[in-house]
């Protein structure tokens, strides 16, 4: 079992910058690839982020690419963190934080691939 709790959301100005933080229980941490999610009123879940067990590899939806979003992991202190600069109205949304051993490269941006999800931190960025 994973537990997941995330923080650093907020009510922020557009173009302001945000951390997200997720910190997970557990000794299999290292274990898991893991994401971030979000869900904006009257919308699907999507895929924002995510980072393979290392850290070596990370990938991100195209609407926050070329550097607005930055995912970040520490295995020594179990988390995970979702840098977000330059942040736009639309990106308001409760976001998660999710955990799964299995994720793929062609797995990654799903939901289905995660075991474990968060209880989600709102962000609101105002126009």
């Amino acid at each position: 079992q994973v537990q997941l709790v995330e923080s650093g959301g907020g009510l922020v100005q557009a173009g302001a910058s945000l951390r997200l933080s997720c910190v997970a229980s557990g000794r299999t941490f290292s274990t898991n690839s893991m994401g971030w999610f979000r869900q904006a009123p009257g919308k699907e879940r999507e895929f924002v982020a995510a980072i393979t067990r290392s850290g070596g590899s990370t990938y991100y939806a195209d609407s926050v690419k070329e550097g607005r979003f930055t995912i970040s992991r520490d295995n020594a202190k179990n988390t995970v963190d979702l840098q977000m600069n330059s942040l736009k109205a639309e990106d308001t949304a409760v976001y998660y934080c999710a955990a799964g051993k299995g994720v793929t490269n062609w797995s990654v941006r799903k939901e289905y691939a995660y075991d474990y999800w968060g209880q989600g931190t709102q962000v609101t960025v105002s126009s």
